[in-house]
């Protein structure tokens, strides 16, 4: 009970906290603008184009699959991460919102306008963010020493795109939050139901 109190109290403030964010967006997003610098740049950059949905899956995929005890998991990271995709494209789509630099707010770095991000969908919430935060609570369970810094990586991944003009700290916040939120209840549905015990165990009697 006292978790779960927690819980609900770590909830409160994030959503608080996101929708302060809403009102402070545009200073936000010039404030860090002002930490640009060449090495930080090409820092973040890095970090975004090695955190894209596909390298998450793939990384964290291999990650299960490499031992034979972890495996059963695969299936509920598979799961976790399909919801977060969905739930990042339909939020995208249904609230269609503009990225800082598409705003004109701050402007797009010139290595990105190169490789067409300037087109990239909408902006809310943070796809990255959502994959990067869903892996969370799974990994607590499986990877207990790998949790920490995963969490340094996801809030990397955060920044990065805050940094970079992709995306309103409201964007990063929320995305983190419903991931996490996502992660927990696959976590619960697998401890619960076994179903990705069940799907494993009926691959490997064939």
């Amino acid at each position: 009970m006292r978790w779960k109190n927690k819980g609900i109290i770590i909830s409160i403030i994030v959503i608080f906290a996101i929708l302060v964010s809403f009102y402070f967006d545009n200073i936000l997003v010039r404030e860090v603008s002002l930490l640009r610098n060449g090495i930080l740049d090409k820092f973040f950059i890095l970090i975004t184009f090695i955190s894209s949905e596909a390298v998450i899956f793939l990384v964290l995929t291999a990650l299960f699959v490499w031992r034979d005890k972890k495996r059963r998991w695969v299936f509920p990271l598979w799961l976790t991460l399909g919801i977060s995709a969905t739930v990042s494209f339909m939020l995208k789509v249904m609230i269609q919102r503009l990225r800082p630099f598409q705003l004109g707010i701050i402007s797009l770095l010139p290595s990105l306008q190169e490789t067409s991000h300037n087109i990239w969908n909408f902006s809310f919430p943070s796809s990255h963010a959502l994959f990067a935060f869903c892996a969370i609570p799974i990994l607590s369970q499986q990877y207990p020493k790998l949790k920490k810094v995963w969490i340094g990586i996801a809030v990397l991944i955060a920044l990065s795109r805050v940094y970079l003009g992709l995306h309103f700290f409201s964007d990063v916040l929320t995305g983190a939050f419903l991931g996490y939120i996502i992660g927990i209840m696959v976590v619960r549905l697998e401890k619960e139901t076994k179903f990705g015990q069940k799907i494993y165990d009926k691959l490997m009697r064939r």
